[in-house]
């Protein structure tokens, strides 16, 4: 079972995994490949996913043939410096990788405009904060990151159900 409160692993894709222009890391991916549930997040720049987040996207092609991610649960989240910022496109894109790969995608499932302020950006594919280059003390704000911990619950909750036997 797996709790909302608790994150089995944590990986962050940075530029000393990429190698002549490819992401590599056999231990984060044997890691994703034995996992139930994949939370993908990148910040957007420029309009789309980072080129770090992309060259992940492209070495994903060596479990798309194996099929290593089909029906296991995928969501997303990302972060820009405005309340745009094209932040769809970003996550967008990662959902299309979750299609790709045949994963099963959780979206927030929290209508904006609540009283806590989760969901304030207004996403329903994934969540979305606002952060410029402001410690993490500071941004994303306080419901910013209840949308983010909204998401985690609900893909928890989700992956509970889907693996009960």
């Amino acid at each position: 079972q797996i709790s909302a409160s608790k994150v089995d692993n944590l990986f962050a894709i940075t530029g000393s995994q990429i190698v002549d222009g490819r992401w590599q890391d056999e231990t984060i991916m044997e890691q994703l490949n034995n996992s139930d549930a994949i939370i993908l997040g990148s910040p957007t720049y420029m309009g789309s996913i980072s080129a770090q987040f992309k060259a992940f996207v492209d070495a994903t092609s060596t479990v798309y043939f194996s099929r290593q991610w089909q029906d296991k649960l995928a969501a997303g989240f990302t972060v820009s410096g405005s309340p745009s910022g094209d932040k769809m496109n970003a996550l967008m894109t990662m959902f299309v990788l979750a299609a790709q790969q045949g994963m099963i995608w959780v979206g927030l499932g929290e209508t904006p405009g609540n009283e806590n302020g989760i969901n304030r950006l207004g996403g329903y594919i994934g969540a979305m904060g606002q952060a410029g280059q402001e410690s993490v003390d500071i941004a994303p704000n306080r419901e910013d990151k209840l949308t983010g911990e909204a998401l985690g619950r609900r893909v928890a909750e989700i992956t509970n159900l889907f693996h009960r036997k």
